[in-house]
């Protein structure tokens, strides 16, 4: 904890002029980015009496180690570098929209010959058209099957389609007339795409000239006495009329907005919107925020704002709205401070004029107030759970503390765990809990290359060697090559340490793919962190005495203490959940209760799946290549080609020859010898199916060998850890 005296800014120094700030740890780690209209009035507030300040601002300021500000000329300007900054560093003191559930979305992916309608959750794809979110996938599934009697779209997944291509038999859909069935040629690709767009118009708001036009089309079958016709017409319209009906009109003007509303205590504020288009709800979101500062409800609109609207598709923003557009109106409660700048960059986002309002009477008002009341009871549901959450963690740490003595509560814990089978495609885990939960942002996989057969002593002495090697070397400057399996490039491939080269994250640089080179400490002037600049409080492996004492001997290698001014080291075996420190006889036993070895387990799993996971990537592609190496003519850029497309020897084995052919490069005869070579490789058991025994007489009964099926395959194999 330091001081903010000691790395207050001069008198003087501070420019008056608009710009942003950055507060960074002792390990030079940007934990919290701002914004200000002057820059010495703004940054004078975090040095005055620290107990006059925010309960969170004091804990920011005090972990804090320095302050630095860039100047900008207007505050537009300085708004996107706030926000830039923001998504940039992920600064762990800044407001954050966090979802509190994973809310589905009706997507049709218009990026696909045949467009398919289908429920999608996460993160906005490219291609891909969205409406809603809604507040539950079933509500998704129910306006689908109405729809699906007058828009008969593709909803079948990719191998449902091929399957039913390949049999040249639809689906059932298909036979009921819920799918116009693309997958036997009953439409071909302009026709079917002609239906999603239809589709996609209604959805959009276009209803009421569908409705007009099968109402004219019933009226006409009946008086050419198509009565058939007319019937299912009639039924059509029904289910139209039906599916309008659950989205009610709200704006009777025909208004596109989005209406934002809070709810929200001195820590905490829970943030409603309903995406309103045509006049009718079409989605509903909910988020829950940390408040940092003593922050206005205007602040928080312009956060919020600034978080949601300027995200592109794609990039994990928080609600995505319904058509991936920033509406003509939105309604807040409050304006912020710099509603004018707010607009006027919403308006630069959108490439139209954008009207930032708060409702004052009328149908709009009425609607905020809904909006507002959603809020208030998401908000107190979520106090109840983040009551017991928020106990239940801090509870944890000080357990953790005091049962391994020590001197602050272990903020940041990595967790390690190594995964094999029997000796082969060994791999380890590195997972990251901060403040009790997972950041998965910090996960990182190693394969394991300096070890022979199945040693999880010396693997899990060579990945803690690793880790803290790359640790001290961004400490001290520029990564070169440090080492055996430490080389500095990223996970492409072009370095030593990147195992095999295909999986973004193989080896000990891995994360997110951002296109930027992995080398040096932190840059002074931009801030960007190195991957693994930050030490943990607590260590954890997988294991008893032995693993606690190779990752011991690796820290100790590299002039790493245990303990006080150092790491703290643990290990956790599994099977009685024995707690083993270094150096130690006997192990600390925590009771079945405790909310630290609660913790401690989930840190452990979570390393364990993690580990696995990435074992199971890396041996699916060893049998793919490994069933590839006999075939003539196929060389290593075909088969990396191979694996690319399919990734695995089951989809491989399963696809035909034309499907084959479509992998660049690969042409009929060598598709056939391939088809034929993972044909006959199996799956690591005979080949020969067990004989079928009649349960009454007890005589085998002859398999078909035209019909006989593959043998059954367990997921797992001994040795699987």
């Amino acid at each position: 904890m330091s001081d903010p005296a000691s790395y207050r800014p001069a008198p003087g120094s501070v420019p008056q002029a608009p710009g942003v700030y950055r507060f960074r740890d002792d390990h030079g780690r940007v934990i919290y980015v701002g914004k200000a209209k002057s820059l010495r009035s703004r940054l004078g507030n975090y040095f005055t009496d620290i107990h006059a300040l925010h309960p969170r601002t004091q804990t920011m300021v005090t972990t804090a180690a320095s302050v630095e500000w860039t100047v900008v000329t207007t505050e537009v300007e300085a708004l996107q570098l706030e926000y830039t900054w923001i998504k940039e560093f992920d600064p762990r003191f800044n407001v954050r929209y966090r979802d509190d559930k994973s809310y589905p979305s009706l997507a049709v992916t218009l990026y696909e010959e045949f467009p398919r309608l289908q429920v999608m959750r996460g993160p906005k794809r490219k291609g891909v058209r969205y409406f809603g979110p809604y507040a539950h996938a079933w509500a998704i599934r129910e306006t689908l099957d109405l729809l699906l009697r007058v828009f008969p779209a593709r909803t079948c997944s990719v191998g449902v389609f091929n399957r039913a291509h390949q049999i040249g038999r639809p689906c059932l859909l298909g036979y009921i007339d819920r799918c116009s069935a693309p997958c036997v040629g009953r439409v071909g690709p302009d026709e079917h795409r002609e239906i999603v767009e239809d589709f996609c118009d209604f959805m959009a708001g276009q209803t009421g000239r569908y409705i007009k036009r099968l109402e004219r089309e019933m009226a006409t079958a009946a008086g050419e006495q198509e009565y058939e016709r007319a019937a299912r017409l009639r039924d059509d319209l029904t289910a139209l009329r039906r599916a309008v009906e659950k989205q009610a009109v709200v704006l009777p003007d025909g208004t596109d907005a989005d209406v934002i509303a809070f709810a929200q205590d001195e820590l905490e504020a829970a943030v409603q919107v309903f995406y309103v288009r045509d006049g009718r709800v079409r989605g509903q979101r909910g988020w829950v925020v940390d408040k940092i500062e003593d922050v206005t409800t205007g602040d928080l609109v312009e956060q919020f704002l600034s978080q949601e609207y300027l995200s592109g598709p794609g990039d994990g923003r928080p609600g995505g709205g319904v058509s991936n557009e920033i509406p003509r109106e939105v309604l807040v409660p409050e304006l912020p401070a710099d509603a004018d700048v707010v607009a006027e960059l919403l308006t630069m986002e959108r490439g139209a004029r954008v009207d930032l309002r708060v409702p004052q009477r009328g149908d709009k008002k009425t609607l905020m107030e809904t909006v507002e009341r959603n809020a208030k009871q998401s908000f107190g549901l979520h106090k109840t759970k983040r009551a017991s959450d928020l106990t239940a963690r801090s509870r944890a740490l000080a357990e953790l503390a005091d049962a391994l003595d020590l001197p602050e509560a272990p903020l940041r814990i990595e967790c390690y765990d190594v995964s094999n089978l029997q000796g082969t495609e060994v791999v380890a885990s590195m997972v990251v809990f901060e403040d009790g939960l997972a950041r998965k942002s910090e996960y990182r996989r190693f394969a394991i290359k300096g070890v022979e057969g199945q040693d999880d002593v010396a693997s899990i002495n060579e990945v803690i060697s690793r880790r803290f090697r790359r640790y001290l070397a961004e400490q001290t400057g520029p990564v070169t090559a440090i080492g055996p399996g430490d080389g500095g490039t990223r996970p492409d491939g072009s370095g030593p340490d990147e195992g095999d080269g295909h999986d973004p994250g193989d080896g000990d640089l891995s994360g997110p793919v951002d296109g930027r080179p992995v080398s040096g400490p932190i840059d002074p002037e931009t801030g960007r962190p190195r991957r693994f600049a930050y030490p943990p409080n607590l260590v954890v492996v997988d294991g008893g005495p032995p693993q606690v004492a190779a990752a011991k001997l690796a820290l100790e290698s590299l002039g790493i203490p245990d303990g006080p001014g150092g790491v703290a080291l643990c290990g956790l075996a599994k099977r009685l959940e024995e707690v083993w420190l270094p150096d130690e006889d006997d192990p600390v036993i925590l009771p079945r209760t405790s909310e630290a070895l609660y913790l401690l387990q989930r840190v452990r799993d979570e390393a364990h799946r993690f580990a696995i996971t990435y074992h199971r990537q890396r041996r699916s592609r060893t049998m793919v290549a490994s069933a590839l190496d006999g075939v003539p003519g196929l060389g290593e850029t075909r088969r990396k080609a191979l694996l690319r497309h399919f990734g695995s020897v089951a989809k491989l084995r399963a696809a035909s020859v034309e499907e084959i052919i479509e992998v660049p490069g690969i042409g009929r005869r060598t598709a056939e010898s391939i088809a034929a070579a993972v044909a006959g490789s199996g799956t690591g058991r005979s080949a020969a199916p067990r004989p079928a025994v009649n349960p009454v007489t007890g005589e085998i009964i002859e398999a078909d060998p035209a019909t006989a099926a593959d043998p059954v395959v367990a997921r797992g194999a001994p040795g699987d850890t």
